[in-house]
């Protein structure tokens, strides 16, 4: 009789260690699938993140354009800090526009009328304009230097001309940075110059642009 109530015992014991080890099991399963689903979630939300900043346009945060016209009797500088501009990394495109008015410098108050109102008709063309395509593939999404071509219309005194031009960008911290020099003949946008000022106005003006751009 006393043998037969110890066997019990022990049946009782190993089926209550039994249930135990299921219901621990069972628990550890859950708390595994938990970690799992959360893993599994977190990284989702890292790729999604990354897809769109990798996605996002830039937009100017910072820019100028200066210009400078170097003839035989005088040298004429002025600039614009009132640069806007968008690029789309997914496909290469960009627009930059600045309002004329907005020009400062030049050698005189008088100087930046006649070039407002009898050079550039800013009131009847009121912006310029150069929008395109960039060549060249660049990964905005690792740091570089790129050398390109930006290939697109110039928009200057309402005449469009197709023009290619050198440019240097910088992918850096996230951030873009865009610098280019070149030539704009007056000739190419119907700016006339009287013979009165031809030996002080050049023919040709060199511009120069440097920006920086975050994403929007």
């Amino acid at each position: 009789m006393g043998s037969q109530h110890l066997d019990i015992t022990c049946l009782m014991k190993a089926l209550n260690l039994c249930a135990y080890l299921k219901q621990n099991a069972a628990s550890d399963v859950r708390l595994l699938e938990l970690m799992l689903t959360r893993y599994c979630l977190t990284l989702f939300l890292m790729t999604c993140v990354s897809l769109i900043q990798a996605q996002s346009k830039y937009s100017i945060d910072k820019g100028i354009i200066n210009f400078m016209s170097k003839a035989q009797l005088e040298l004429i500088r002025a600039s614009s800090d009132r640069v806007q501009g968008l690029l789309d990394p997914a496909t290469n495109q960009f627009a930059f526009t600045v309002e004329i008015k907005t020009f400062q410098g030049f050698n005189s108050a008088l100087q930046r009328e006649h070039f407002n109102e009898k050079y550039m008709e800013s009131e009847k063309f009121p912006r310029a304009r150069f929008s395109g395509k960039i060549i060249e593939a660049v990964d905005f999404s690792t740091d570089g230097t790129y050398e390109v071509r930006a290939k697109g219309d110039l928009d200057i005194h309402g005449v469009k001309q197709t023009r290619i031009i050198k440019s240097r960008i910088i992918v850096r911290n996230g951030q873009v940075d865009i610098e280019s020099t070149f030539m704009v003949p007056l000739s190419d946008h119907n700016i006339t110059i009287p013979n009165i000022v031809s030996q002080k106005i050049a023919t040709e003006i060199e511009v120069e642009f440097k920006g920086t751009m975050k994403p929007r």
